[in-house]
């Protein structure tokens, strides 16, 4: 009698090749793969070093620290710039606290990847224009962003209900951080015509992502609804939304919505913007919501059904779910553009980011140095814009999303 051996269920061998092998198959394997390679090459080279010729030789970099207090928080205050510092702590304390949470079943927190990432970016604080205290305190911030970050992972692993918590958490700091803004119940009040700068942008796409998240999740329901007045009003409103600029949105929402509202009912410029801001959001992730539910097999839902689960419970503890988990590309997508079209804006005269900008380059000390205003508030949308998309892959990672 002869036994046999299960098969191993081992992973095939990886086979690693050397640079010159990997340069060879992929960028070189044919003559005009290597004419292509060897352009792209001559390109990117000539521009990198046109663009270095620029900075360091032709480029006048003095409009920026002498206007780095409008371009950050804009007319606000100098007496109240505490709270402004309350509130960056109080958002590295929950960043770092989330991102314990959700690399908690991660091996490894500290990474080389974010020890250099790390290390960077403490460089470039210390190499900001700006008073050392300041730099200090950004210094401060960043240790704090690690040292809550190993104190979340820490809390988390051994006891993962309290991730649970967190975005409570940051619920709650909506409030506080509005009432440092703004003012009253003790603070001294802050004009919103004050805000500016990366301050009013930030506030603006923050506020415009988290308020339109649930519009859009009632919009995308109602749609898959099998009622055709419910089904009707999703459609209409996300067709006839989607369907406009949201310039032509923001101008209706700054002429035309104080005509309709009775005298009473002053609404400020910045709070009419948001409220567009919010709508457009959300008929965009309400068709993404909609995209991940119809991506869902039938049997799902029918399983709920089955193990007694009514349609409201279904759809909360099993549908849902995994249509979000598997949106989430699509859905930051969707936040990062809702970050760079806050900076329309700026044609009704709000002093965001892109307004700020062009108020600076009004001033006769500071004609004609556009090509260094707009390289410097590019580069800030693009670092906000590229943490979302690397804190989403991080996300995608922690819940698999990868099927």
């Amino acid at each position: 009698m002869t036994s046999t051996m299960p098969p191993t269920s081992a992973p095939p061998a990886v086979i690693q090749k050397t640079p010159v092998e990997w340069l060879k198959k992929n960028l070189f394997s044919t003559w005009y793969n290597t004419i292509i390679t060897v352009v792209l090459l001559w390109l990117i080279i000539s521009t990198l070093i046109s663009t270095v010729d620029w900075a360091f030789t032709t480029a006048r970099w003095e409009v920026i620290p002498a206007n780095l207090k409008l371009y950050m928080v804009g007319l606000f205050p100098k007496k109240e710039l505490w709270r402004i510092w309350v509130l960056l702590g109080m958002i590295c304390g929950l960043s770092g606290l989330s991102w314990g949470a959700i690399a908690r079943n991660v091996a490894k927190l500290f990474s080389p990847t974010v020890i250099g990432g790390a290390a960077a970016i403490a460089l470039f604080t210390v190499l900001i224009p700006t008073p050392w205290p300041n730099r200090l305190i950004l210094l401060g911030f960043e240790l704090m962003i690690l040292a809550t970050a190993w104190i979340g992972r820490a809390i988390t692993r051994n006891n993962p209900n309290v991730a649970q918590w967190i975005p409570a958490a940051w619920g709650l700091s909506f409030f506080v951080m509005l009432w440092l803004l703004a003012g009253g119940f003790g603070l001294k009040p802050v004009r919103s015509g004050d805000w500016g700068g990366l301050l009013m942008t930030m506030f603006m796409a923050v506020v415009s992502i988290v308020f339109s998240f649930p519009v859009a999740l009632v919009l995308a329901l109602s749609r898959q609804s099998s009622l055709p007045v419910v089904k009707g009003f999703a459609v209409t409103l996300i067709e006839l939304i989607r369907g406009t600029p949201l310039t032509v949105w923001l101008f209706i929402g700054d002429v035309m919505l104080p005509i309709f509202l009775p005298d009473v009912w002053k609404i400020d410029r910045i709070l009419r913007a948001m409220v567009v801001l919010v709508f457009f959001c959300a008929v965009y992730t309400a068709e993404t919501i909609r995209g991940g539910l119809q991506a869902i097999p039938r049997g799902q839902s029918e399983a709920a059904l089955a193990l007694g689960l009514n349609t409201p419970l279904s759809l909360g503890l099993v549908v849902l779910p995994q249509a979000l988990k598997i949106s989430i590309p699509a859905l930051v997508g969707t936040f990062i553009q809702m970050v760079q079209e806050t900076s329309l804006v700026a044609i009704l005269g709000l002093f965001d980011l892109l307004g700020m900008s062009r108020s600076i380059l009004s001033n006769p000390q500071f004609v004609g140095r556009y090509a260094e205003v707009y390289f410097f508030i590019g580069l800030i949308y693009w670092v906000f814009c590229y943490v979302m998309s690397l804190a989403s892959r991080r996300l995608e990672e922690s819940l698999n999303t990868g099927y």
